[in-house]
């Protein structure tokens, strides 16, 4: 193992840095709101600035990976920039890819993104489970040996979700709460918290799945989507201390002013300051 677990450097970041995982996530409309056009050169000037401004400040960033992707290599060039700059800032940098298949597949993507040798090496990625939580098999043995993390699609809050999440499999438990089971065990004995994380986002409502997964909680849709700090305390209960709160446009919109996105990045971590209380 390269480095100590990701579930202990998150609890680490989470006590100095709080819960707020910062969203780089350079839509067309964003770009433009800024000034910049959409190409290349703009989703540079975009995404370090953004960069520069709040890897210091948060826990997490987290860039998604399809807004760099449809610009090609030369969009790729700028994700590897902002992998490497956001750790260097001192943030742990999840990518969020989703990415899901089988054998030697998945140990590609588990190479790409978590294999240190990679230039998109990160801290942890997300994940898709819907070819069974155990064709990811190769993605969880990789990040053990590299003390990286997997942040597994559990219960989103796309409207479609429910339809795959919420049904029941032929043992009875819900696809939801199977994918839950199986980080549960996962992570079983991991101190102070395992690395194979759920994302469970911050406005589906009610949920009677157990959320104790002795690991952490990415809750997408927090602030401009919608979700609020009551929301994440009555979703997640006693496991709320362990939920990286995700904001992305509530915070770029800010821009291009770096001390206006660094005000804003504070701001809502002061929002977040109680849940681990």
């Amino acid at each position: 193992m390269n480095q100590s677990p990701f579930g202990s450097r998150l609890v680490a970041a989470f006590e100095e840095r709080g819960q707020l995982c910062a969203g780089i996530d350079p839509h067309a409309s964003l770009l433009h709101a800024w000034g910049l056009e959409d190409t290349p050169s703009g989703l540079e000037r975009f995404a370090l600035t953004v960069v520069e401004a709040v890897a210091p400040l948060v826990s997490v960033v987290k860039p998604q990976s399809a807004f760099y992707e449809r610009h090609g290599s030369r969009g790729i060039a700028v994700l590897e920039r902002v992998i490497e700059q956001s750790r260097a800032a001192g943030a742990l940098v999840l990518l969020d890819v989703k990415r899901g298949d089988i054998g030697s597949t998945s140990q590609a993507y588990a190479d790409a993104y978590l294999d240190p040798g990679s230039p998109l090496a990160a801290d942890a990625v997300t994940a898709s489970p819907f070819l069974g939580v155990g064709s990811l098999g190769p993605m969880f043995d990789t990040a053990r040996k590299h003390g990286a993390g997997v942040f597994v699609l559990a219960l989103t809050s796309n409207e479609e979700g429910p339809e795959v999440q919420h049904a029941t499999t032929h043992a009875g438990p819900t696809v939801a709460g199977t994918v839950l089971d199986q980080l549960r065990g996962l992570n079983a004995g991991a101190e102070p918290l395992g690395s194979f994380g759920a994302v469970v986002g911050a406005t589906i409502g009610d949920t009677a799945e157990s959320l104790d997964i002795n690991g952490p909680l990415l809750a997408p849709g927090y602030g401009a989507q919608g979700g609020t700090v009551a929301d994440l305390r009555r979703i997640f209960g006693g496991s709320v201390g362990r939920v990286l709160a995700s904001s992305s446009r509530e915070l770029v919109q800010a821009g291009p002013d770096r001390q206006a996105l660094r005000d804003g990045v504070l701001r809502v971590q002061d929002d977040l300051s109680g849940l681990r209380a």
